[in-house]
């Protein structure tokens, strides 16, 4: 939950000023959430990305549905790609952000 409220809480989009200060629910924006397991491909070790550390498929896909439902919740259009398919997706980005969440450095570390 931490995550999504990050997700939805960025100001990344201009006021009335040119200021990044207005966050999606602020101009009433629309969300594509789409899944994608290759972004946590590990490439430390030779040239074939490894994806051992990324999360079982029925684990993934019930994240998923559940970040789905929260943002659905707080965002009046939420539309989503199919989880596990092979998807072409077509889109513009309109501005200078391209921003990585990272759950490791939003949400604490769990004690052993």
């Amino acid at each position: 939950d931490k995550m999504i409220a990050k997700l939805l809480g960025l100001r990344i989009f201009a006021d009335e000023n040119g200021k990044t200060n207005l966050a999606l629910k602020d101009i009433g924006g629309e969300l594509l959430l789409v899944s994608q397991f290759t972004l946590y491909a590990d490439v430390r070790h030779g040239n074939r990305p490894g994806f051992t550390n990324a999360g079982a498929p029925q684990e993934a896909r019930e994240l998923y549905e559940y970040i789905i439902e929260r943002c659905r919740e707080q965002v009046s259009t939420v539309e989503t790609g199919v989880f596990g398919a092979d998807m072409k997706v077509l889109l513009t980005n309109d501005g200078p952000f391209t921003i990585l969440l990272d759950s490791e450095e939003i949400l604490p570390k769990k004690a052993n």
